[in-house]
């Protein structure tokens, strides 16, 4: 049995940043086709878009500008003009085979693309092979985390349980007797399962392998599970992009998928970060049938360097490190990542800053901690002024030397007691 899914995941990294950059044109092509970002992106020759450097300087579409849209245009599209499938009464020539709805709510649509989410890669790199039992606790009811894994395994020939979220007993029953090969869900529940079995003087012994998502997966867990017998590997998706990244047996970070370009921007803005840099993950999946470009995940990662030592050649990232969409209200407003930014923008001499909010409720005050890699005299009360402008709130200047601030992303630290 091969490691590898496919030859894809062992190609020359040249050879796939070609072939990735030669797929952008056409897919930024395909994203003009959808009203949404036939408005988002007027005025772009999708054709020169034939690398990630013209890729940048499109911008970011966030979830929250996606679920303003959907709900601006509810009556009319519920997809807010971003799919490019529906059903007859969206007018939509290409049917979607089902639709979704996250937290929000949120729309989101599935094409008939046999493993349309593309999970069989990370299933694979999990340990499962055909002819298994996955027993699947993501939910089915909906959202589309159940069946990302489903459709991932059964184009893997294995055979699906789907326990979605819940009933822990009968699933323990289920597990039990059925002799289950592996686990799909989030790691939180299948600890609790595994609890559940010990109380009952229950045996998993055929429970060897699992793919988990959904939350956080400590070290400390997938210890515990080791120690059970069970290599528990996590895969990292959403339900607007499917999957994104996935664990391998190297444990060290996870391997991007193949079907997506991912940047690493500066939270807030759509701009690049040097490699190792924390910053927000920013998606454009090879997706014609859901065509979203520079995607804001919201999520928190970084670049690792070198490759996986199983050989995949594909870039990797740290996991999952956070939210990057980071907000607080100070003295009755609000204050985001992108005004930070936009204060940068005012000033050449300043490469990182970090906004502190400190003190108590009703009793702020506000420190911008900024690297300057020249110091002009009159920039920090230059920079206090900036901030007041875009933020209407006072603050502080603490100039730093670059480097001191720490790689872990954050833009907005609030340090406020609220009592």
């Amino acid at each position: 049995m091969s490691e590898f899914y496919d030859a894809l995941e062992t190609r020359d990294p040249a050879v796939r940043e070609a072939a990735l950059c030669a797929a952008l044109a056409a897919q930024v092509a395909a994203a003009q086709r959808t009203p949404a970002f036939a408005e988002i992106l007027r005025g772009v020759d999708a054709a020169a878009i034939t690398s990630r450097a013209a890729l940048a300087q499109l911008p970011v579409t966030r979830k929250s500008a996606l679920l303003e849209r959907q709900k601006a245009q509810r009556a009319q599209d519920p997809f807010g003009g971003f799919s490019a499938i529906g059903w007859r009464n969206l007018g939509m020539a290409r049917t979607a085979r089902r639709v979704f709805q996250s937290p929000g709510p949120i729309y989101e649509p599935e094409g008939h693309d046999a493993d349309y989410w593309r999970f069989a890669r990370a299933l694979h790199a999990a340990g499962f092979r055909a002819g298994d039992l996955v027993h699947n606790s993501f939910s089915y009811h909906l959202t589309p985390a159940g069946l990302m894994l489903e459709t991932g395994a059964q184009a893997l020939g294995c055979t699906v349980f789907p326990g979605g979220v819940g009933n822990t007993e009968l699933q323990l029953q289920a597990m039990v007797e059925l002799r289950a090969d592996g686990y799909a869900g989030t790691p939180s529940f299948l600890r609790i399962v595994l609890e559940k079995a010990d109380e009952a003087g229950l045996a998993l012994p055929a429970l060897r392998k699992a793919s988990v998502g959904g939350e956080a997966f400590p070290a400390a867990l997938r210890d515990q599970l080791r120690a059970r017998g069970i290599e528990a590997y996590q895969n990292y998706g959403t339900a607007d992009l499917g999957l994104i990244a996935y664990e391998t047996a190297a444990r060290e970070g996870l391997v991007l998928d193949e079907g997506v370009i991912v940047e690493i921007v500066r939270p807030g803005t759509g701009e690049p970060v040097a490699e190792g840099e924390v910053g927000e993950v920013v998606v454009t999946p090879l997706n014609r049938d859901y065509p979203l470009v520079r995607f804001g995940t919201g999520d928190l990662s970084a670049i690792l360097p070198e490759h996986c030592p199983t050989g995949r050649t594909h870039t990797r990232i740290k996991g999952w490190m956070g939210r990057a969409d980071q907000t607080a209200k100070v003295r009755g407003m609000f204050v985001h990542a992108s005004q930070v930014a936009d204060v940068l923008k005012r000033h050449a001499e300043l490469s990182r800053a970090r906004l502190v909010i400190e003190g108590e409720m009703a009793n702020d005050r506000m420190t911008l901690r900024a690297e300057a890699v020249t110091r002009p005299e009159g920039l920090a009360a230059a920079v206090a002024a900036s901030v007041r402008d875009i933020t209407k709130l006072r603050c502080d200047v603490q100039l730093e030397v670059p480097g001191t601030l720490p790689n872990d992303g954050k833009v907005i630290e609030d340090l406020r007691q609220i009592n």
